[in-house]
């Protein structure tokens, strides 16, 4: 063999071997590289979001009954996540078969007045979503797609079902009571939920959190649904597939139902961070509906510390930053742990949510974190708010997801100073955001985003703005002004 031909072959081996390892280690860590060009660095755009549960009425209302201090206690926690930069809400509107809106489909639920079914005489999901939006927050309805109750054993009865509700569409397990998956009227019945909440209300997302079919370890004793895989089963080879395919087509038609009937509403998907988990004890292929394009955005719930021996953050991370395909990624972290001393070491410093962030940084392909859940912010347990409020110092815009249905913004004009105050022209159903640069050479920040069309500015340096749609789809940046 020639010498240049040994080398060739030399050069070869080395690149597939580099390649093999590359996929063999943690090859879903991504860096994001550093710019090549000189000039000014924009800030991330990043969805930072808060769950608000309220299934037995664990963050809102908390059995509080009476409307103003409802509404009192709601406002409370939307002016500290406005403090904090927080720009999205991840409200629990359906949790245990029931509904925060009267609804054709569901009773109101029990968490507002007490009673399931009583109408508490105010229209409760306006005024969460009104509020939401009033501090420029995005609202998305997060619904449980398969729970209508729970009980502790079978010597408690489960609440009585809605009137609409065909009880041959209801399996009672020991412990929690479902819409059954297998069904097509069941499909058909959340898809007619989805579509008559988006209908009725201007809410930015629809959001499902991990719970499909249950986990035998918590629902005790099942229900066999060996007779649904008798009839419905046909073209799948195992029950195990047949769950999975009922999920499957149960996602696929909510989205559909979502893009037929109001296409800017984002839908997304919060997972348990183990793959494995979800396909085979939830039966959500969630990966699968990631790569078709069925959800827009990826919520996996990263709720363990960095170097858990299970479930480890940075491997779940890893994990995800390379699966969630089409959906756009967001972080879920486990904000009740910390400070509770039944939680590993980890959680009770709050260098942990550091660490986490600055992993979560360092994969190019998150656009953004969630925090579970709103009650534990307002506590501030070890200071772990403080934590939060130091990562989230400044504004950040929300990154675009799902389906254009907004015109494209038009770039600012005329943006110039006078006497300390920076001014600007916009068109068109926008708002703005303002960016500083103390040079052009270093990452800027985000000053303000706002409808007004001027900001009074103190900080020497340089000054540029862009207008945003509904969508959150930006312009272009105005020129650079200098306040010297």
């Amino acid at each position: 063999m020639k010498k240049n031909s040994i080398y060739a072959l030399m050069l070869l081996c080395f690149t597939a071997l580099l390649f093999s390892c590359s996929k063999d280690s943690d090859n879903t860590i991504e860096p994001i590289e550093p710019p090549i060009e000189q000039g000014p660095i924009f800030p991330r755009k990043e969805m930072r979001a808060v769950w608000m549960t309220t299934a037995w009425g664990l963050d809102w209302p908390q059995s509080i009954y009476s409307e103003s201090a409802q509404k009192s206690q709601y406002i409370a926690y939307l002016d500290k996540f406005k403090a904090l930069n927080i720009n999205t809400i991840y409200f629990q509107v359906k949790g245990m078969g029931d509904s925060f809106y009267a609804s054709t489909y569901e009773p109101w639920s029990a968490a507002i007045t007490g009673t399931r079914g009583k109408d508490p005489g105010y229209d409760v999901l306006k005024f969460l979503i009104d509020e939401a939006h009033a501090r420029n927050m995005e609202f998305h309805a997060w619904m449980n797609p398969y729970r209508i109750g729970t009980r502790t054993g079978v010597s408690q009865s489960y609440a009585p079902l809605h009137q609409s509700i065909n009880p041959e569409w209801v399996v009672s397990h020991e412990k929690i009571q479902i819409y059954n998956p297998a069904l097509p009227e069941v499909r058909q019945r959340l898809s007619d939920l989805v579509k008559e909440l988006i209908s009725k209300y201007d809410v930015d997302g629809i959001h499902f959190d991990d719970y499909f079919y249950p986990d035998p370890s918590s629902a005790g004793t099942m229900i066999s649904d060996e007779n649904d895989f008798a009839l419905y089963g046909a073209g799948y080879k195992t029950i195990g597939d047949f769950r999975r395919g009922n999920v499957d087509q149960a996602i696929k038609s909510v989205y559909d139902v979502i893009v037929l009937t109001k296409p800017g509403v984002a839908f997304s998907v919060s997972p348990a961070p183990s793959n494995a988990y979800n396909m085979n004890t939830l039966y959500a292929n969630v990966t699968k509906w990631c790569q078709e394009g069925w959800v827009d955005i990826v919520i996996p719930q990263l709720y363990q510390e960095i170097g858990n021996a299970s479930n480890d953050f940075k491997t779940n991370l890893g994990f995800w930053h390379q699966f969630n395909y089409k959906a756009a990624l967001v972080i879920g972290h486990g904000f009740y742990k910390f400070g509770d001393a039944t939680n590993p070491i980890a959680f009770q410093s709050t260098a942990e949510l550091q660490k986490q962030f600055d992993l979560t940084k360092t994969r190019k392909k998150v656009v953004g974190n969630a925090m579970y859940s709103a009650k534990y912010i307002m506590n501030n347990s070890i200071g772990i708010t403080d934590k939060l409020a130091e990562i989230y110092k400044n504004p950040a815009l929300r990154p675009f997801v799902g389906r254009a249905v907004a015109p494209l913004p038009a770039e600012p004009q005329n943006v110039r100073i006078e006497d300390g105050v920076l001014k600007w022209m916009v068109s068109g159903d926008v708002k703005s955001v303002v960016y500083y640069f103390e040079n052009l050479k270093t990452e800027g920040k985000i000053v303000t985003i706002t409808k007004e069309n001027n900001q009074a500015i103190a900080e020497g340096g340089f000054y540029c703005i862009a207008t945003f749609n509904s969508d959150n789809q930006e312009s272009k940046f105005s020129n650079f002004v200098e306040k010297k």
